[in-house]
């Protein structure tokens, strides 16, 4: 999947649906208590903020997210709900001018990776942190464990070209857990610790949703503009039929592997 949190984010099913294992499992590694503050990096339409609010039910939850148009649907979800105490806003978490240690707990559910900066985005979010608050974050593990990444790179390419190069943001650039552990430490976190994650992501009931789906991803649009008409069409139809392969009466799901990463802002 490589799109960065506030993209695709506008579909408030898809994206959610796609990623809804994952989400169950992040929260079950929150820990989040009745008082706590909760800030959500990368919140797209703030389906992990809300479901953070309603738990904090004395405190409350910010989401933070580089997507306007994001921010303002998760607001309109948020008010849905009737969420007092919850808020969101739109910015950068690298450079976004957070409360000092205003947060019990720091999260991010595929929100970390895109930073232009991480040593200095970790840093500014270890400042956003309350002594002995909480980091915890979802990233993606290596592209190559990751079945979903190999199979549509592979069906792209095919015989026509030689795979495509990534564009933009690198969505596996904390997969690796020695360099993420020198950036948070480096940032002034402790108690770094990985917690290997094993789950479907979730491409839609069919074969056609699923294509639908893939289509927008940007690498899936990049790759296919560098082809011509007709090796477009053939790459299009491998993703077909690759998707036929991974069809089952539970829709079109893939392999992934993540980490959860957790760390803590001494005291």
């Amino acid at each position: 999947m490589r799109h960065s949190s506030g993209e695709q984010a506008l579909d408030p099913v898809g994206y959610d649906a796609e990623l809804r294992r994952h989400h169950e499992v992040l929260r079950r590694a929150w820990g989040v208590g009745l008082h706590d503050h909760v800030l959500d990096i990368g919140c797209g339409t703030g389906r992990t903020t809300r479901d953070a609010a309603r738990t904090a039910r004395a405190g409350g939850a910010l989401g933070v997210d580089v997507s306007a148009p994001a921010i303002e649907r998760a607001r309109e979800l948020a008010r849905a709900d009737g969420l007092g105490n919850v808020a969101f806003e739109q910015g950068d978490a690298q450079r976004h001018r957070f409360p000092e240690e205003r947060f019990d707990l720091v999260t991010s559910r595929f929100g970390t990776m895109f930073f232009a900066d991480p040593g200095a985005a970790f840093a500014n979010v270890r400042r956003a942190l309350r002594p002995d608050g909480r980091l915890v974050m979802m990233v993606w593990q290596s592209a190559e464990r990751n079945e979903w990444e190999v199979a549509i790179r592979e069906a792209l390419a095919g015989s026509d070209a030689p795979p495509p190069a990534a564009e933009g943001p690198d969505p596996f650039s904390l997969g690796d857990p020695p360099a993420v552990t020198r950036i948070l430490d480096d940032a002034g976190f402790a108690d770094i610790a990985f917690t290997d994650v094993q789950e479907p992501v979730y491409y839609g009931p069919g074969v056609a949703a699923a294509l639908g789906w893939v289509r927008g991803f940007t690498s899936t649009r990049v790759a296919l503009e560098r082809l011509d008409s007709a090796a477009a069409a053939r790459a299009v139809e491998r993703l077909r039929e690759t998707f036929h392969a991974h069809l089952s009466g539970d829709g079109v799901r893939f392999d992934s592997r993540a980490w959860i990463v957790t760390a803590r802002r001494p005291g």
